[in-house]
């Protein structure tokens, strides 16, 4: 865990490096924002809870995590720098949970600079503080299954805007997995059982009932099986390609 974190904090400080990490912040906070206010009528609705701001917090993510996680992974390949990392004393492993962490701090940092929000709800009304939380929990789960992806995506190719584009279209085809729209692709083929399993990966699925205050444990085990999962997925797509 030490190397974990030495890379941890290196690829952080490499964050605010660049203005980059200012650019996404203020990105994601006037998005954000915007769409709380303007698209989710936060006034007009006259309730005091943070659920149109939850509301937009996936479809922010589909864009805004693979922007983050696009390099990763793919400029280390182009530049080459990821041989010379490899001859560091560090295992890929660690590497790979090294530049994930960091990532999920960054998105974090991000999504705690929104806490005015929360202050205002407060001071408008008295909304369930227990409920806030769990979706303020559920949303960075969500971000960490994006950021998994996304460094896997990565871990492809060495263009940073391939990456991009492999991690839209993943993280998408996970968001909608319940939707007609990705079961019609299976329902025509694939016996009921796989359809069923398909159904049960979908992001809003397990984020909605966490942003409802009820944090199942199975939610919890899917978001980490499937961080889990791509991760060690990504480990595996660098080692394949360490020749290239």
């Amino acid at each position: 865990m030490r190397n974990v974190g030495i890379i941890m904090r290196r690829e952080l400080a490499s964050y605010f490096a660049t203005p980059l990490a200012y650019v996404f912040i203020l990105i994601f906070l006037v998005l954000a924002n915007a769409f709380t206010f303007y698209l989710g009528g936060f006034y007009e609705r006259g309730q005091a809870d943070l659920e149109p701001f939850f509301n937009f917090h996936p479809w922010l993510y589909l864009f805004l995590i693979p922007a983050i996680s696009m390099k990763l992974w793919a400029e280390e390949r182009k530049s080459g720098s990821i041989e010379l990392l490899m001859t560091q004393p560090v295992t890929l492993w660690e590497a790979v949970l090294g530049k994930f962490f960091a990532a999920w701090i960054f998105t974090a940092l991000a999504v705690g600079l929104t806490f005015p929000l929360w202050i205002t709800v407060n001071y408008l009304g008295r909304p369930d503080n227990g409920t806030i939380l769990a979706a303020y929990i559920g949303s960075l789960l969500l971000a960490g299954g994006f950021l998994a992806i996304g460094s896997c995506m990565s871990a492809l190719t060495r263009n940073q805007v391939v990456a991009f584009i492999l991690g839209v279209v993943a993280c998408f085809a996970f968001l909608l997995a319940g939707f007609p729209l990705v079961l019609d692709v299976f329902r025509g083929w694939a016996p009921q059982a796989l359809v069923d399993a398909v159904a049960s990966l979908s992001f809003l699925t397990h984020f909605e009932s966490i942003a409802k205050g009820v944090i199942d444990v199975r939610d919890l085990l899917y978001f980490g099986m499937l961080i889990g999962f791509f991760l060690l997925a990504t480990s595996i797509a660098l080692e394949l390609r360490k020749a290239d």
